[in-house]
């Protein structure tokens, strides 16, 4: 059986001060270092990474360099296709000034319809689930029987990746999942069963076992480094 982690990056400034990154070049800062090392640490004695797929954004960039350090034997790619949602102009701005001042953007608010509307120069957070699901699909089904993969990504999709496994729609996706930086998720991927997918199943494991949900959003390895 194969073995895809995701983890989320380290802290940034703008992750401490609440505000929306996209596709922002920010960088960790030093608590975001130090969590990404810990994490480093954590997945080097828990698994054996064959090879690391990470978003090419900043953050995600310096989250894995900081990881290789335990893990300097993995290949490592960087994609586009794991990028964090790409706000436009609602970049930059903090949490509290989307949601009161943009409440059509908030899906906690606003349900499905803020789901699928697009910020000027933006994605929508349905463009974001379709192109992370065929980002994971594509993954799911190149990966080697007994192949670990370790994806360094953002909150946005390892929020599609649960949600897909848990059978959630694309609000259910955004409003009912939460994760802190360098969180990690862990999946097991049964090659046996790849070709009959369920996607509709709402458990950890799908009816036909092709994908089990293992361990989900887990960071209390952060806290035994402090």
């Amino acid at each position: 059986m194969g073995t895809v982690v995701l983890v989320r990056h380290g802290e940034t400034d703008w992750n401490a001060e609440r505000r929306i990154q996209g596709w922002a070049p920010s960088p960790l800062n030093e608590e975001g270092r130090r969590q990404a090392r810990a994490l480093g640490e954590h997945v080097a004695t828990r698994y054996g990474v064959d090879r690391i797929v990470a978003s090419d954004l900043r953050r995600t960039t310096e989250t894995t360099r900081e990881l290789r350090r335990s893990l300097p034997d993995a290949d490592v790619e960087f994609s586009r296709a794991w990028r964090e949602r790409d706000f436009g102009v609602l970049q930059g701005l903090a949490y509290r000034e989307l949601f009161e001042g943009y409440p059509e953007f908030s899906v906690r608010k606003s349900g499905y319809p803020a789901a699928a509307a697009r910020p000027e120069g933006g994605e929508s957070w349905q463009d974001v689930y379709d192109r992370i699901r065929d980002a994971w699909t594509e993954l799911v089904d190149e990966l080697d029987e007994a192949e670990t993969v370790l994806i360094v990504t953002h909150g946005g999709p390892i929020h599609v990746v649960i949600g897909l496994l848990k059978g959630y729609d694309v609000a259910e996706t955004i409003a009912e999942i939460d994760l802190s930086n360098c969180a990690l998720t862990e999946v097991g991927v049964d090659a046996d069963e790849r070709d009959s997918p369920n996607p509709d199943s709402r458990d950890r494991q799908d009816a036909d076992g092709e994908l089990t949900l293992r361990r989900e959003c887990v960071a209390t390895f952060l806290d035994d480094e402090q």
